[in-house]
């Protein structure tokens, strides 16, 4: 169990209160280790250990936490996501933590709340004078629905610890670390003049940061669009670099190249990987020169461009293979940005899911048709899909489930026929899938489990005795132990 130390807790060891809420579930529960956050002068929380210590068996372990003040939600937040993942790193994966709700301020049994809802999945319990200690249970419904509302834009500042005044980032949607650490690095590559390589599945969004970053570097040209991969190989050259009338078959006009049309701004080459070799010779050149040649025309052209590129491709394994060119690649890849999956973004789901249905219910409103809201079983459904497409396709999942919804409310059918099938998770592909770096076990068994649990659940309309049957669980208890592993919440 994981706990504050209250002051109600303090005023007990000196024979001032009874018991306290601390040793009050002790009483009453049983827990292998007790940890204790303390933020209080050292010699108190000593002297409360000591006291406690020879009230129960329980082993305890103090951690010393300095707040600036015990109202500071990212303080809080940060000290007990640190103290909690240090301490569960250590032990098994049957390890079940509890949060305990009632000692320390307002402000820390917030964070406890979001924490065990959003990062680390506990139970939750709670004493009170009247109900003694309680288990308390956040239904799916709640918290699916009030633990977003509860990470306000302020709050997700702290958290995440966003620049409040990066407007060009806004459309960025996201609280994870994960995402968080990128958008600051892209902050800081916005400001110099060097390339830049994103790199990324499709549908994760490197337009968008692409476009954040040239908003935010205050450059005076425009920002120019391309995918390298839509150019037929005849006129990769012309689109690039231009041409003069009468230069080819079909120039009927003169015709400006990205490069000019982006001259003072920032080029954006999307699925850059897609570009034959003789194109990447030429794309070289014009960034070791800067300047190009129209077709048909002798003198060259100085052109000032800041170039970002984007792959869903491993360069690296490209310049191996021989599929594109190692002087090219380090060329551009000065700046390197990864952009993570939505898979592996902890914590964005949810609210990109809120962010993405005000902008289908936007669309659809201007066409006439009424706003959509989500059931609790469809938000879950959306929970545990994988997301292969990324937030592409949790964009278009939402608008297909919105099309296909009846009622006001998309039910968890009608989102379970919006979805699509996901690739290679059949049963023969999930178990010879090749091994290498892009296998990670953990989240292949996660991600099974999940699907499987979730589908349980839904049919049977979140009776935990049934769903266990369902799944081949010996019971109701097995199944909630499962259900807070894979995260899955009810």
């Amino acid at each position: 169990m994981f706990a504050w130390l209250g002051k109600t807790d303090l005023a007990a060891a000196e024979g001032k209160a009874k018991r306290g809420p601390i040793l009050e579930v002790l009483t009453q529960r049983t827990f292998e280790e007790l940890h204790i956050l303390a933020d209080c002068p050292e010699a108190e929380a000593a002297r409360y250990q000591d006291w406690l210590a020879k009230q129960t068996s329980v082993l305890i372990e103090r951690h010393p936490i300095r707040l600036s003040s015990p109202m500071r939600h990212r303080e809080i937040y940060e000290a007990v996501v640190a103290t909690c993942s240090a301490v569960l790193a250590t032990r098994g994966t049957d390890c079940e933590p509890t949060f305990h709700l009632s000692p320390g301020t307002p402000a820390m049994h917030a964070v406890w709340l979001i924490v065990a809802k959003t990062r680390i999945p506990a139970a939750l319990v709670a004493t009170s004078p009247e109900a003694g200690v309680e288990d308390v249970s956040i239904p799916f419904e709640i918290s699916a629905e009030l633990v977003p509302e509860l990470l306000d834009a302020k709050l997700t500042e702290l958290v995440a610890g966003t620049p409040p005044d990066l407007a060009a980032f806004k459309d960025i949607i996201h609280r994870s670390r994960e995402m968080t650490f990128v958008v600051q690095q892209a902050v800081r590559v916005a400001q110099r003049g060097v390339p830049v390589l994103i790199e990324g599945e499709s549908g994760t969004g490197k337009e968008l940061l692409a476009r954040a970053i040239h908003d935010t570097s205050k450059r005076k040209g425009k920002f120019i669009a391309i995918n390298c991969g839509a150019i037929p190989r005849e006129l990769i050259e012309s689109v690039l670099f231009g041409h003069e009338k009468g230069s080819f078959s079909g120039a009927s006009e003169l015709r400006l190249g990205v490069f000019e049309t982006a001259n003072r701004g920032t080029l954006f080459l999307d699925e850059l990987g897609e570009l034959p070799l003789d194109a990447q010779v030429k794309l070289l050149r014009a960034l070791q020169q800067g300047e190009i040649t129209r077709i048909g025309k002798a003198e060259p052209i100085k052109v000032e461009v800041r170039v970002v590129a984007a792959t869903n491709r491993n360069l690296i394994d490209e310049v191996a293979a021989g599929r594109f060119r190692e002087d090219l690649f380090y060329r551009l890849a000065v700046a390197v940005l990864r952009l993570p999956p939505l898979r592996e973004r902890k914590g964005d789901l949810l609210l990109l899911v809120e962010h993405l249905l005000v902008r289908v219910n936007e669309q659809s409103k201007a066409q006439g048709f009424p706003e959509k809201k989500l059931s609790p079983a469809a938000r879950n459904l959306l929970v545990a899909h994988p997301w292969p497409g990324n937030v592409r396709e949790l964009e278009n999942t939402l608008s297909r489930a919105a099309i296909w919804s009846s009622g006001a409310t998309i039910t968890v059918e009608e989102m379970r026929a919006a979805l699509l099938a996901v690739p290679g998770t059949r049963g023969g592909d999930v178990l010879h899938r090749p091994l290498g770096e892009n296998l990670k076990l953990p989240d292949l068994i996660e991600e099974v489990a999940r699907h499987y649990l979730t589908r349980a659940m839904d049919e049977a309309e979140n009776n935990k005795t049934k769903a266990a049957e369902l799944v081949g669980l010996p019971s109701y208890q097995t199944l909630t132990n499962w259900l807070n592993k894979y995260k899955v919440s009810r």
